[in-house]
Parts: structure tokens; sequence; C-alpha cells
């Protein structure tokens, strides 16, 4: 008698059709009460009602369950309270695990606001939230066609694509989040975002996994973790994800963009970089006529021009392709001891240029990338500084102009130049060292004895 009265009383919607995936209004069915059942009259007609001892309930006809160590339904406001004190409350929703110290269903609204302790788990995706509150808004015909969850006090997240297959997550942690059906997502307030390949820092972002999209602003930032990192800032930074597990293949900075990675350094008003197997592959730089030019910066040599593509097998420096009044310099220290000596410093210009760098190791047997050749093509210009090693005077000044100039490095310093195509120039050798002045005396000769 007692169950089929809280039935009979909880009922505040009718019920609907016997499809539960879709959603439907949830009509309170109590299985059982382990003690302290009691009722208070409001006023005529209404009754408030509360149970002890280990409540057992349901959503009449579907699959969502509820449990909790008391409840306590105040019909006139359509709100059922759960509280744990030994066990926590426990919810099973067509949508969400859910577990909380304590939880309150609006029923008219189909919103339930848990608080202490909440753990929740999305059942179709595996995404799991911890924080210290979490408001649910129920999926229901009628009322809402889609699932939303809001959340403050700074929860974390391990969020799981739909077709991630329980791959890793995404740990995500915000002052703030919302969520929208399983593959929607906003986080505002010191937002970070971590996996063991990825980090990101940011002042609020959106991630949508349906269209494979995520955005960072605020002081957005991105690292790469692996053996050869990259990072990347800029004003705002969008991701594109891609592939089961929604694994991140591109990484773009829109404003100010500045990437960097183990041996080089990248500026411009706009860098893609793409990623494959967790690596970074290549870079794409390039901006408004009126910005900035990109600019790309290794140990001992620059390139700027009015857009730039550099390859990076598996994060390792390989080519830089410049178009648009590119220009180069290249330093070669200068062999004296004296360090106030200025360095000597070549520069190349054309239409486009051309750098190919290669695996050198350093003095501790690391791998650096080593600058050996450019080309430079269309209304090609340079000026280098030719060393020679049968030549201790010092090296040749040469200007050159052509259709094409190919120079090759070694070590630092260019050690040849092809110029092709209406080649011209200037070349300027070491004044070479005064012969011995003969006519003086020579007094260091003895003299001859009579």
């Amino acid at each position: 008698m007692m169950a089929m009265a809280l039935l009979a009383t909880f009922a505040q919607q009718p019920a609907a059709a016997t499809d539960t995936t879709r959603g439907r209004p949830c009509v309170i069915q109590i299985d059982s009460i382990g003690h302290n059942y009691q009722e208070a009259t409001v006023r005529p007609g209404e009754k408030n009602y509360f149970a002890g001892g280990g409540v057992l309930a349901r959503c009449q006809g579907t699959g969502s369950v509820l449990s909790a160590d008391s409840v306590a339904l105040f019909a006139g406001v359509g709100r059922f309270d759960m509280v744990g004190q030994r066990n926590p409350v426990h919810i099973r929703d067509t949508a969400i695990t859910l577990d909380a110290t304590t939880a309150a269903y609006f029923l008219r609204q189909e919103r339930l606001e848990a608080h202490k302790n909440v753990v929740a788990v999305n059942r179709k995706t595996g995404s799991v939230l911890r924080g210290p509150n979490l408001t649910y808004y129920r999926a229901v015909k009628g009322v809402r066609d889609t699932l939303e969850m809001y959340a403050s006090g700074r929860p974390t997240i391990e969020y799981h694509s739909a077709d991630s297959g329980g791959g890793e997550p995404y740990v995500i942690v915000a002052d703030r989040v919302r969520f929208k059906g399983n593959d929607r997502m906003w986080g505002g307030g010191r937002v970070t975002i971590d996996r063991s390949d990825f980090a990101a820092r940011g002042d609020s972002m959106q991630l949508d996994q349906a269209a494979g999209f995520a955005v960072l602003v605020g002081k957005p930032r991105v690292e790469g973790k692996s053996a050869r990192p990259y990072t990347l800032t800029g004003t705002r930074i969008e991701l594109g994800l891609q592939g089961r597990g929604r694994d991140i293949r591109l990484v773009k900075a829109l404003g100010d963009g500045v990437a960097t990675g183990a041996d080089w350094r990248l500026t411009a008003d706009t860098i893609h970089l793409h990623v494959d197997r967790k690596k970074l592959q290549q870079a794409f730089a390039w901006g408004p006529k009126d910005s900035v030019r990109a600019r790309a910066l290794s140990t001992l040599n620059t390139i700027q021009a009015d857009s730039l593509a550099l390859d990076l097998p598996d994060e390792v420096l390989d080519e830089a392709r410049a178009f648009g009044h590119a220009y180069s310099t290249s330093k070669t220290e200068s062999p004296k001891r004296d360090s106030t000596a200025t360095p000597e410093v070549s520069w190349f210009a054309g239409d486009s240029l051309t750098a190919r760098w290669k695996q050198v190791p350093d003095s501790a047997g690391t791998p650096r990338s080593k600058l050996y050749r450019l080309i430079a093509r269309g209304s090609a210009r340079s000026f280098t500084y030719l060393a020679s090693e049968h030549d201790s005077t010092g090296p040749s000044l040469n200007y050159s102009r052509g259709k094409v100039i190919d120079c090759v490095l070694k070590g630092d310093k260019v050690n040849r130049c092809t110029v092709t195509g209406g080649a011209n120039g200037v070349q300027l050798d070491p004044r070479p060292p005064a012969p011995p002045d003969t006519t003086k005396a020579d007094t260091t000769k003895k003299k001859p004895r009579p």
C-alpha cells in the first residue's frame, strides 16, 4: 500500500509510450523502502512524503534506476530529493550513471542537481566527470531533444569520443564546463587539456567531436610531448580532430603565431602544424600583406618570406620552402678567439628559396639539424663569404645575380655556389700579404773578418 501511494503521488506526468531510447518523462516508482516512512499534509490535497533506511526507485517503464539512503518528495513543487549517508546516491539513467552525496530531481523540468563527490559517466562514450556539483538536463521528448550538463568548481573530465574504442582520453580541467549531447563541450576559466602526447592551455575552449573541431582562446598554448617537443602560441588556436579516438591532426594559430621546435622557431600571423602518428610532420606559415612576414629561425640561419613551408618528418627539420620576396641569412662564427669579433653573415634573396638540412651529431652525440644547401630562384641574389682551405688570408667576398643560385655549405660556411641564367656579379679576393722589404740592410749578418 505504501509503494502504491507513493507511485500515485509521484506520477506528476502521464506515462508515455514504451520507447525509452529517445527519453520519456520520469514517473517515480518506489520499489522498496527500508523503514521510516512519513507523510506530511501541506494543504488540502497536497502532501510531502519522506522515506529512509535505504530506498530503491525507478522511472516507471524505463531502465532508469535510483537508490539513496533516504528520499523526500515535495509534491507541490515536483521535487524529489535523495540523500546518501552511508552510501552515495546512485542514479543510472538511459544516458549517464551518477554517484553523489546528495541529489535533487525536479520532475517538471526533467532536471537533476547533484552535489558533493559527484562522479558522472556517459554510458555511450565512457567519458567521466568528477567534481563538486553537476546539473543534468535529461533528453525528454516534448521537453528537450538533447541532454545537457553543467558543472562548476573546477571539475575534471576524462573525455572520450564515441568511437574511441576505450583508447586514451583527453583529461580536461576547467573552472566551469557545459556539455550538449555526447560530442559537444565548452569550458571556461583556466582550461587545461592533457594526454600523453599533447597538452593545451587557455582561458576558454570549445570542443565538437562530431565536427572534429576544437578552439582555445585567451592566451592559448599547445605543446607536443615527445622526444623532440614543439610548442605553439597565438591569439586563437584551433585543433583538427580525425580518425578513431579523434587524434589531433591539425593545430592552427590565428594571429601572432609562434611555433618552436627542438632546433627551429617559426613566427607568422597564421601558422598551421600538421601532425600524424602523434608527431609533428609539417608546418606552414603566412599572413596578410600588411602584417609581419613569416619568419623561420634556426641556430645560425633565418628565412623571411610572404609564406613558408617546413618539412619536419617525425619532428626533424628537413627542408624549408619560402615564397614571395624570400630572404635568408646564414651566420658563420668568426674563427678568431676574440668574442667581440663580428660574425660573417651571408645572405640570399629571390622570388622563392629552398633550404635543406641534414642531421649531424653535436659534441655530445645528439643529432642536430645542420643547413647544407640553399637555392634561390627568380631574380636571385646572394652575398657570400667564400673560404678557401688552402688560403690563410681570409675569405673572398662574392656578390652574384642570376635566375638560379645554388649554394652548398660545408660546416657553417658557404663552400661553393653555382649561378645560372644571366649570371653576373663581383668577386673581391683578400689582399695578399706584402712581400718582404729587401731594401733594408740585413743587420743580423756578421761582418767578414779582414
